[in-house]
């Protein structure tokens, strides 16, 4: 029968090297000198060291001390294979709460909505409609908070670093390419409106919005514009929205503080029903034709940037709040 842990703490004092060493050796004053051992003297000290009764009794029981050791890296094994490393669910198994028989309690909103917005950004999630009901709170916090403009700042930064470092031919070719909406201008005074995504798109409601020209821009995407422009860059914006729209978004980024593109393209007749990545795609290889170098490419949607061809970079810019394919 296995010691519990009070018996084998008094067996390990008892049986340990400075209990042992009091029946066979006394400890030498301090001022005494190590005394000199004739090699006869040291091993005739062994064999009586040998014969012992205490030396015999720790030799047999020695093996048993290896038990505790063994029995715990077992049990640790165990439940290594209770709880595989896949393991990684939503749900963390609990037992004694509610959720079936081995009952589940759920992820705090937000741990859940972060890594929820995780997988938006990293486009992990793919095509999804509107925001979890859950999340709703969660994405206000992140937009209205600091956290959006400091994540918003961090791609200009790394954007800029990388434009700087562009030899910049001066023909008036080399092009950086900004979406407008939620890249330039934010919609936030609308979202705030909508539940910051919690509602599915409405089309006409934010057309109505788009018309008033009064969004404001983006502060870091501001300074990021104006300094590409000093690094002579051309800037081409490339937006989804259609054409009828151009007077009142001329109008608005001019408001918001931006002016000197090179191009502004929105969606014409041929463009509309047209996905984003298709529409966007095309614009960019007529760009090409036209012998500009897209070196950067800036946007809040995957769709903004993927596609063929590329810009040498492209910068994605924070957005939890709706996903256009």
């Amino acid at each position: 029968m296995l010691m519990d842990a009070f018996d084998l703490f008094l067996f390990l004092r008892r049986y340990s090297p400075s209990y042992i060493g009091h029946y066979i050796t006394s400890p030498a004053l301090p001022s005494q000198a190590p005394l000199e051992t004739s090699p006869e003297e040291r091993a005739n000290k062994r064999k009586r060291l040998k014969s012992s009764p205490v030396f015999l009794e720790m030799s047999l029981i020695r093996p048993f001390l290896l038990l505790p050791l063994f029995f715990s890296l077992t049990f640790s094994q165990s439940i290594l294979r209770f709880f595989p490393r896949h393991q990684t669910s939503a749900h963390i198994l609990l037992p004694g709460s509610d959720g079936g028989a081995g009952g589940s309690v759920r992820q705090s909103d937000e741990l859940f909505c972060s890594s929820w917005k995780f997988s938006v950004e990293t486009n992990d999630a793919g095509v999804w409609g509107r925001i979890p009901e859950r999340c709703i709170q969660y994405v206000q916090d992140y937009c209205v908070g600091d956290r959006y403009a400091a994540d918003s700042a961090r791609v200009a930064d790394d954007a800029y670093a990388f434009a700087s470092a562009v030899d910049v031919a001066g023909d008036g070719r080399d092009v950086w390419i900004f979406d407008i909406d939620e890249t330039l201008l934010s919609n936030l005074p609308y979202y705030e409106d909508h539940q910051f995504g919690g509602e599915l798109f409405n089309e006409t409601a934010f057309n109505e919005w788009a018309y008033q020209g009064r969004a404001p821009p983006l502060p870091a995407s501001l300074k990021l514009y104006n300094e590409l422009l000093q690094l002579g860059f051309q800037i081409v914006l490339l937006t989804g929205r259609a054409e009828d729209q151009r007077n009142s978004t001329v109008d608005n980024l001019l408001f918001a503080g931006y002016s000197s593109w090179e191009r502004l393209i929105l969606r014409g007749e041929g463009d509309l029903g047209i996905p984003a990545v298709s529409y966007k795609s095309r614009k960019r290889q007529e760009l090409i034709a036209d012998e500009f170098r897209i070196h950067g490419n800036s946007g809040d949607q995957w769709s903004d940037l993927l596609g063929w061809p590329m810009a040498t970079r492209s910068f994605k810019l924070p957005n939890p709040m709706y996903y256009i394919a």
